[in-house]
């Protein structure tokens, strides 16, 4: 596993204790089809999340939420219609999320939780 694969992975397990610490049921990791991938799917009381994590050791190139680009949230909706067609869950409603997670040389990881980015 690359170094880099290994942070985001690490970023993608402390979002995942994040939204678990919040009350949010997760239902997928890693969804993947034809299109791409979600990185965490889950329910926060009765509406659906798409997040998508993104995680830095360094603000050197910009904060993590900055790589989250307009054309990346289209492809995201398009993501979180696809996963909604492949399972059965029936949401009041349905939103886009993305954690920043900034990982310090020293000490705890930071999340930054951004809600409903589209």
């Amino acid at each position: 596993m690359r170094a880099t694969d290994a942070v985001g992975r690490y970023g993608e397990d402390v979002a995942v204790r994040y939204v678990t610490a919040a009350g949010w049921a997760v239902l997928d990791r890693n969804w993947r089809c034809a299109e791409g991938e979600l990185d965490i799917v889950a329910l926060d009381g009765d509406e659906l999340v798409a997040v998508e994590v993104k995680t830095r050791r360094s603000m050197t190139f910009g904060h993590p939420a900055e790589a989250v680009t307009a054309r990346k949230l289209a492809r995201l909706r398009r993501l979180t219609a696809a996963w909604l067609r492949a399972h059965d869950v029936a949401a009041r409603s349905v939103r886009v999320d993305v954690v920043a997670v900034t990982l310090p040389a020293r000490g705890a990881a930071t999340v930054e939780h951004l809600p409903g980015v589209v």
